[in-house]
């Protein structure tokens, strides 16, 4: 029986445009575009919340001595100069069937739907009212990480910034006090992803660093959730 030889056909060679692909992935070593969460869960995409609490100061906690509420500024100072205070926009933009007293400012009663802490409705009537106006990162936890060391205008932005602020249940609000993610949740898990991500984004905004305990819990609860975008 003849024998016969298996000839492999000649490859062509390669474009050079492929060649310059072929080492940039060389030099990079990966082709993928997210990131470890370093929790064990899916990977994060990179602008993803979970991604950036890794790019968070992580330090302890400094004395809460010499906060006051009042170094933040007037509470609810009218900051983007539309003659209304930052409570009755944040009022006007989070709850349905506003009504005003004395024009567009003064919201007087209205209707949060579906509160994010706790998945209820709750009905607003001013001065007899269950919501409140939560800091998603309290003014007294930024004051023990970072603020007591900004100047007055900076506390002033921060305390009325619509990032950091919500309309909220305000028995969940008070439970709340002045935890950080890894002292309190919202009872309300399927908020729990976008409340995370609130309190990532304005720390990163300002500069506030979290504690050790504080990023593990920031990373246990976006791992559920890692394509969460920052707000």
């Amino acid at each position: 029986m003849p024998r016969y030889r298996h000839h492999l056909a000649p490859r062509a060679p390669l474009p050079l445009g492929a060649l310059a692909a072929a080492a940039v992935l060389l030099v990079s070593g990966c082709t993928d575009t997210g990131t470890e969460d370093g929790t064990g869960g899916a990977p994060a995409g990179r602008g993803s919340a979970l991604a950036a609490v890794d790019t968070l100061a992580v330090k302890g906690r400094a004395p809460k001595t010499g906060y006051d509420r009042e170094k933040f500024g007037r509470a609810w100072a009218d900051v983007d100069g539309n003659g209304c205070g930052t409570r009755d926009d944040i009022l006007k933009r989070d709850l349905a069937d506003v009504r005003f007293k004395d024009g567009r400012c003064k919201v007087v009663s209205g209707v949060l739907t579906d509160d994010p802490y706790t998945g209820h409705r709750v009905d607003f009537v001013r001065g007899r009212s269950k919501v409140d106006i939560d800091h998603l990162v309290a003014l007294s936890d930024a004051w023990q990480k970072g603020a007591q060391k900004w100047d007055a205008d900076k506390r002033r932005r921060f305390a009325n910034d619509p990032l950091n602020l919500l309309a909220v249940d305000a028995g969940a609000n008070r439970r709340k006090s002045d935890g950080d993610a890894a002292t309190w949740l919202p009872p309300n898990k399927a908020y729990r992803c976008a409340y995370v991500a609130g309190q990532v984004a304005v720390k990163k905004k300002y500069g506030v660093w979290v504690t050790r305990g504080e990023r593990d819990a920031m990373k246990r609860v976006l791992a559920g959730c890692p394509e969460q975008k920052l707000p």
